[in-house]
């Protein structure tokens, strides 16, 4: 690992690990000696950055060099941690890690009382139950629908029947029960909205949909609005 690499995974560790945090600790994540360890702390300080600690006792930075401080409100910080937490419990294993690693960077851009006020925030988020894990690579689908490029789908229904679609991926969304990709289904030549556990592979395609992307999402938001405002009109005759 390159000097500079192994400094930000040191700024990083620093931020998201519980303190003081100790030189054998950093040691055994960087895969490097304790002397590499103390060495990289003393270059932080020399740029300016506030590491609190010593050899033997254990390290905190308390002000991050990396990052432009900024403010939060009390509640914006609870609304941070709600959010970020609640993450942590829905997401896939790299959606869950980039929530904490995130929350981590914004708590580290803070004051030293306004961390105080994310460690002893009063809204906390607790899921006793998981959504079951997909089959697939979930970063794949993302990296589709950021990249706006269809995809091949191998899916099994409720009923166990598998077939072929070749979709345009729009969304992720993500239900009290269940996780499912929206996705514009040449199949049916309509919206779909996919289980991501019962996709058995999904292989990004070289065509692209850029940029109708956002206009399938606006069409498909119109249509439904539509659809429970009808909805919504039936249930008033009764």
């Amino acid at each position: 690992m390159a000097k500079s690499d192994r400094i930000l995974r040191l700024i990083q560790l620093l931020r998201s690990l519980p303190k003081p945090v100790t030189a054998a600790v950093l040691a055994e994540k960087l895969e490097v000696s304790k002397r590499t360890v103390y060495r990289d702390i003393d270059a932080l300080r020399i740029v300016g950055a506030r590491v609190d600690g010593e050899a033997g006792v254990g390290y905190a930075l308390i002000e991050d060099i990396a990052l432009p401080p900024q403010t939060l409100t009390r509640l914006e910080t609870e609304a941070l941690s709600i959010g970020l937490s609640e993450v942590q419990f829905r997401g896939d294993a790299k959606l869950a890690d980039a929530a904490r690693d995130a929350f981590s960077k914004i708590t580290a851009t803070l004051k030293e009382s306004q961390q105080r006020d994310v460690l002893h925030a009063v809204s906390q988020v607790y899921r006793f139950t998981k959504h079951d894990a997909s089959e697939v690579e979930m970063t794949t689908i993302r990296e589709a629908c950021w990249s706006e490029h269809a995809m091949l789908l191998t899916y099994r229904d409720r009923a166990g029947s598998e077939t072929t679609r070749r979709i345009y991926p729009l969304a992720v969304l993500y239900f009290e029960r269940a996780v499912m990709l929206l996705g514009f289904c040449h199949l049916r030549n309509d919206y779909r909205k996919f289980h991501v556990t019962q996709i058995i592979s999904a292989t990004p395609l070289k065509e692209s949909f850029r940029p109708r992307r956002v206009q399938l999402l606006n069409d498909y938001v119109t249509d439904l609005r539509k659809r429970v405002e009808e909805w919504n009109g039936n249930l008033s005759d009764f």
